[in-house]
């Protein structure tokens, strides 16, 4: 399914590309990394069919172009880009599901404690808050390694080195419009690793908050923060399909899970807990 809806946001210092697809309750996906909304399409469509799915390519990534030279990447400006992008495609009085991927999940759980009144569920699927572990130095250092190989010896040296955080295997290959991996590993990987979600903030909604993660993606360094922000805020882990982008190779699939997290009451997991951890 094609969006119904497509169209551009002016913002504070880019333009947001947007695309609209479905009817219903809104539900907004936040793409991660160096994706874009074309990685949504699949999951979007399956959503489609009872949601009004939103999708966007993030600030500075593919058709979001910023207004001036390229700069390192806040989590909370891309929030507050969330935030404006949900005024203006939703009601005064409508409030969307959430779900963010990767360096989106912390975009949505800094959204969370932005817009209590906006936000009705909060799904972050593995955030890579590497802050909130024991030996999070050594993981900073590690992705300071990543971004000075970037710039000594380029894009396919700085991929190698990242394989570390997905088991040694290859990062995932998505279907982005664009490849933003050079803007990913200059200007988005160091500060999106660095952020670390205002727990007390959060506390206050965790019954509107879901961590999540892989089910294949258990054993790897990529998943260890939403084991540690689960536990930080006193919530069950919640496994999806597939592993740190288990939407794009089993969208169907993930998105059942999805709507059986937005369908629980509050505070629950799923009842018939499919995707609890095991």
């Amino acid at each position: 399914m094609g969006p119904h809806e497509s169209g551009t946001l002016a913002v504070p210092g880019a333009r947001l590309h947007f695309e609209v697809r479905g009817e219903g309750p809104p539900v907004l996906l936040i793409a991660g990394g160096n994706s874009d909304a074309a990685v949504f399409k699949r999951l979007a469509a399956a959503l489609a069919a009872d949601h009004r799915v939103i999708t966007y390519d993030p600030r500075g990534n593919s058709r979001s172009p910023l207004d001036g030279p390229p700069r390192d990447q806040r989590i909370e400006e891309h929030a507050d880009d969330a935030y404006r992008l949900l005024g203006h495609l939703t009601g005064p009085d409508e409030s969307a599901h959430v779900f963010g991927s990767c360096s989106g999940g912390l975009v949505a759980l800094e959204l969370a404690v932005r817009d209590r009144d906006r936000v009705r569920l909060t799904v972050a699927h593995e955030p890579p808050a590497m802050g909130l572990l024991p030996d999070s130095e050594d993981h900073l250092a590690f992705f300071d390694d990543v971004h000075e190989t970037f710039r000594r010896e380029g894009v396919a040296a700085a991929l190698r080195e990242l394989r570390h955080v997905f088991g040694d295997e290859p990062a995932p290959t998505l279907p982005e419009e664009h490849d933003n991996t050079a803007f990913f590993l200059a200007h988005t990987v160091r500060p999106a690793t660095r952020f670390v979600p205002d727990l007390t903030a959060l506390a206050a909604v965790a019954d509107r908050v879901v961590v999540a993660g892989g089910r294949d993606s258990r054993t790897h360094t990529v998943h260890r923060p939403a084991v540690a922000l689960a536990e930080r805020l006193g919530r069950e882990r919640v496994l999806f399909p597939g592993g740190h982008v288990g939407y794009a190779r089993y969208p169907v699939e993930f998105a059942k899970q999805l709507v059986k997290v937005f369908t629980a009451p509050s505070g629950t997991v799923p009842s018939d807990r499919p995707g609890a951890e095991d």
